[in-house]
C-alpha cells in the first residue's frame, strides 16, 4: 500500500516506522524542517502508563465565546457518558501496550537515548492522596505497580527533594520512564528511513479528498531565506533524496491511505472534510536547563522523574539536564498568561529541587497540541474513505509520547486491513464517532 502520513511529531514518526515495517510505501509530509519540531520538541518526556489519564482535578484551558460553550457542552456530555469508564480502561490497556512496544523497539533497534526509569507522584497533603485514589483504583485491576509511600520513603528514592518542603507522601509508579522524546523521534525516523520511508520537510498539506485512492495536495513551503536558486529546479526534480528541496508549486498525489497525525493543525483539515470533532488547541509549556554539578551536593535534582499531583507539573532528568513541564492554556493565551505559567514551573522546581539548575542556560518552550473534550485520543478510521486519524494522544499533562508507539502499531494493523490480533489492545470507541 501507498500510505501518506501528515505530521512528523512523535505520533507521525512512530506511525511511519510501523507502516514501513509492514512493507508499505510510506511518505511523511511535515511543514517544519525536522521531526518533533512542534508539540514533541520539549514535552515532559514521561511515558508512565499510569499518567495517561488525569490524576485529581485538572485545570482545563479557559476558552472564550462560542468555543467555550461548545467545548464545555462536550466535556459535560463526556463526563456523563456511560462509556467513559470503558474507554478509560481501553486507554490504560493501550498505554500499557505502548510502554511494552517502546521497550521492544529500544532493544530491537538498539536505540540509545537519554532516559531514566521510574516515576514518583508527589502528594503535598492528605487531600492530594484522596484525589489520587481514583487513579490508584484504576491501576490496581490491571496489575500496574503503584506503591503508596510515606514522605521519608519518597526522600529515600529521591534524596534531592527539598527537606523543608511539606510532603505528605507519594505514589511510586514502577512502569514507565522519563526521557528525551525528540531524541527518540529522530532515532525512530532513521529506522523508518532504513525501511524505505520518505520524509518531505517544509511541505504543507493543502487539501485532502477522500476515496479509494485518497488524494492529497501538498506544497513545498520553506522559509523564504532558504528558497533554492530557480535555475536549479530541473535538477531538483531528478533527485529522490527525501531531504532534497522540492520544486515550488502545488502537487497532487494519490494514496491508498492517509493518516492525519498533525496534532494541533488537524482541525483545519478535518473541517474541510466536514468533520467537526470537539477539539481545542492548547499550549503545553516546559523549561529545560543543565543540572548544576556540585561535589558537595552530588544528589541535586531528580534521579528520574517526579510528578506534583496537586499542580500537575512534572520534573524529570533528561541526561545531564532537568526538565520541568506542565500548565496548559488555550492557543490564544496572552503573553501575561504565558509568563505566569512559566513562573509556576520555576516555582515548582524551586519547591522540590531548589538550586538544582543552571539558571543562566534556561530554555523556555511552548508547544501546541490538540485536546479532545473528554481527554481521550482520536484513533482509527474517520468516516471518510481512505482517511485515518492518530490525534489528541496527550492528556493535559503528558503530551503525546505515552501512547505513541502502541497507537502506531494498532493503526498500522488496521490500515493494512488485517484481522485484529488478540495481542493488540481494543481501541473501539476511541475514534472520531464519539465526539463528532
Amino acid at each position: 500500500m501507498r500510505i501518506a502520513i501528515i505530521g512528523a511529531g512523535i505520533a507521525g514518526v512512530t506511525t511511519a516506522y510501523e507502516c514501513a515495517a509492514d512493507g508499505h510505501q510510506v511518505t511523511v509530509f511535515e511543514r517544519r524542517g525536522s521531526v518533533a519540531a512542534e508539540g514533541s520538541f520539549a514535552n515532559a518526556g514521561l511515558t508512565a502508563p499510569g499518567l495517561s489519564f488525569p490524576w485529581g482535578q485538572v485545570k482545563w484551558p479557559a476558552l472564550g465565546g462560542g468555543a467555550k460553550l461548545a467545548w464545555g457542552w462536550q466535556r459535560w456530555r463526556a463526563g456523563r457518558s456511560k462509556q467513559q469508564g470503558v474507554l478509560q480502561e481501553r486507554l490504560l490497556k493501550l498505554a500499557l501496550f505502548s510502554s511494552a512496544r517502546q521497550m521492544e523497539l529500544r532493544r530491537s533497534l538498539q536505540m540509545d537515548y537519554e532516559r531514566a526509569c521510574g516515576t514518583l507522584v508527589l502528594l503535598r497533603s492528605e487531600r492530594d492522596l484522596n484525589a489520587a485514589q481514583t487513579g490508584l483504583d484504576l491501576l490496581t485491576p490491571w496489575g500496574l505497580s503503584a506503591q503508596v509511600l510515606t514522605a521519608e520513603q519518597c526522600r529515600g528514592i529521591e534524596p534531592g527533594l527539598n527537606p523543608d518542603m511539606r510532603l505528605h507522601g507519594g505514589v511510586q509508579l514502577g512502569q514507565g520512564e522519563s526521557g528525551n522524546c525528540r531524541q527518540f523521534a529522530h532515532l525512530i525516523r532513521g529506522a523508518a528511513q532504513r525501511l524505505g520511508a520518505q520524509f518531505r520537510f517544509h511541505t504543507t498539506v493543502r487539501s485532502l479528498t477522500p476515496g479509494i485512492p485518497a488524494k492529497l495536495v501538498h506544497e513545498y513551503t520553506p522559509p523564504p531565506d532558504s528558497l533554492p536558486d530557480p535555475s536549479r529546479q530541473s535538477e531538483l526534480r531528478d533527485g529522490n533524496d527525501d531531504t532534497r528541496p522540492a520544486p515550488l508549486g502545488r502537487k497532487e498525489d494519490c494514496f491508498d491511505a492517509i493518516i492525519i497525525c498533525t496534532g494541533a493543525a488537524a482541525t483545519e483539515l478535518l473541517r474541510a472534510l466536514k468533520l467537526k470533532p470537539a477539539l481545542t488547541q492548547i499550549q503545553g509549556y516546559s523549561i529545560t536547563a543543565p543540572l548544576r554539578q556540585l561535589e558537595a551536593h552530588p544528589e541535586l535534582g531528580p534521579q528520574a522523574a517526579v510528578f506534583d499531583q496537586q499542580r500537575q507539573i512534572s520534573i524529570g532528568r533528561i541526561g545531564q539536564r532537568i526538565r520541568v513541564a506542565g500548565g496548559i492554556a488555550p492557543a490564544t493565551a496572552s503573553e501575561r498568561a504565558r509568563k505566569s505559567t512559566l513562573a509556576s514551573l520555576h516555582q515548582a522546581l524551586d519547591d522540590w529541587f531548589p538550586g538544582s539548575m543552571q539558571s543562566t542556560a534556561v530554555q523556555h518552550w511552548q508547544g501546541s497540541q490538540a485536546l479532545a473534550a473528554d481527554g481521550l485520543p482520536l484513533l482509527g478510521a474517520c468516516a471518510r474513505d481512505g482517511i485515518w486519524l492518530n490525534l489528541a494522544q496527550g492528556s493535559a499533562t503528558t503530551l503525546g509520547w505515552p501512547l505513541a508507539c502502541g497507537a502506531a502499531r494498532v493503526l498500522a494493523e488496521q490500515v493494512s486491513g488485517r484481522q485484529a490480533s488478540a495481542d493488540l489492545p481494543d481501541i473501539t470507541g476511541l475514534d472520531i464517532g464519539r465526539c463528532a
